[in-house]
């Protein structure tokens, strides 16, 4: 079934996102239209509950990067490596729905 909601993460990351430096573990880098943020943000726990993720985040489209991976990693622009940690699928239906990953600084 159709929502309102459905394409809104596709419409945010084009209006507030910028391109990220995405490398998965044996393959290339590529870059992929999607948000980082050092500032807290909301998101649902597998329970269902609202949480509050006090770590970096990186916030993509759903089914944007389909061999997303903990321990992949990502350079947004600011100078800084970082790989994934954990991945919070979105509570929302649509396929397209933010991703939302958590994120720790590593030193190459």
């Amino acid at each position: 079934m159709s929502s309102i909601f459905d394409g809104v993460a596709h419409t945010l990351n084009a209006l507030f996102g910028d391109r990220v430096r995405y490398t998965a573990a044996g393959r290339p880098a590529r870059l992929v239209q999607s948000m980082f943020r050092e500032a807290p943000v909301d998101a649902v726990d597998d329970d269902g509950r609202e949480v509050i993720i006090f770590a970096p985040t990186w916030q993509l489209r759903g089914g944007l990067v389909p061999e997303l991976a903990r321990g992949d990693r990502i350079e947004p622009g600011n100078g800084r490596v970082y790989a994934v940690t954990n991945i919070r699928p979105s509570a929302s239906p649509d396929v397209e729905a933010f991703v939302i990953c958590e994120l720790e600084r590593i030193f190459p």
